[in-house]
């Protein structure tokens, strides 16, 4: 995945220098009305470990503390936290799933222009308790000491046992496709 070497790098990932969101949609009768929030993932962390020589046997692990969700969008402060205190403690039930994590060991990368690739993660994810396999295609870019990733990939809720939030009686409830948005940072470890 970059200059020919006969040895694998090991990059860690900065989050405070990435971005990584999750856009929730809504939903039912009201859902014209109704908020499809942005949830930032604010604690993250991972390392890609990229041999150049074989990209297939490269890997990555990212493990998000999910109690660090945000709701991102400009609303009232109380709204905020009402959306926060149920994604937290109603969905993804934070005191008894503490982390979301992924890992691949199973990456596909074409060379797509000097240091960029584009790559197929083929990994598995594990979130409430349940793992399903995940695939995730990013481009990447390998620059001096450090690597860049940006992608999207979707996802049921349904699928992870999550359960789909809603008000009014159902009126207005959020849809069960949640689409991530990744802006990765990795520095090279020493």
């Amino acid at each position: 995945m970059g200059p020919t070497t006969a040895t694998s790098v090991c990059y860690a990932i900065d989050h405070r220098a990435s971005q990584f969101t999750v856009q929730v949609f809504s939903g039912g009768l009201l859902s014209a009305f109704g908020h499809s929030p942005t949830i930032a993932i604010t604690d993250f962390s991972g390392e890609a470990q990229v041999n150049s020589d074989a990209p297939g046997q490269s890997s990555l692990k990212v493990t998000i503390k999910a109690e660090s969700l945000e709701v991102k969008d400009d609303i009232s402060v109380k709204d905020r936290r009402e959306i926060e205190r149920g994604m937290q403690q109603e969905i993804l039930e934070t005191s008894i799933y503490p982390e979301i994590a992924y890992e691949c060991s199973n990456i596909t990368a074409t060379k797509n222009g000097e240091d960029q690739y584009l790559v197929t993660l083929n990994g598995d994810l594990t979130m409430h308790g349940v793992t399903r396999p995940q695939t995730v295609c990013a481009r990447v870019i390998l620059t001096g000491d450090s690597l860049r990733a940006f992608g999207n990939f979707s996802l049921l809720q349904t699928e992870y046992d999550l359960k789909l939030a809603s008000v009014a009686g159902g009126a207005l409830k959020v849809k069960d496709e949640l689409k991530f948005s990744f802006n990765v940072l990795a520095r090279k470890k020493e």
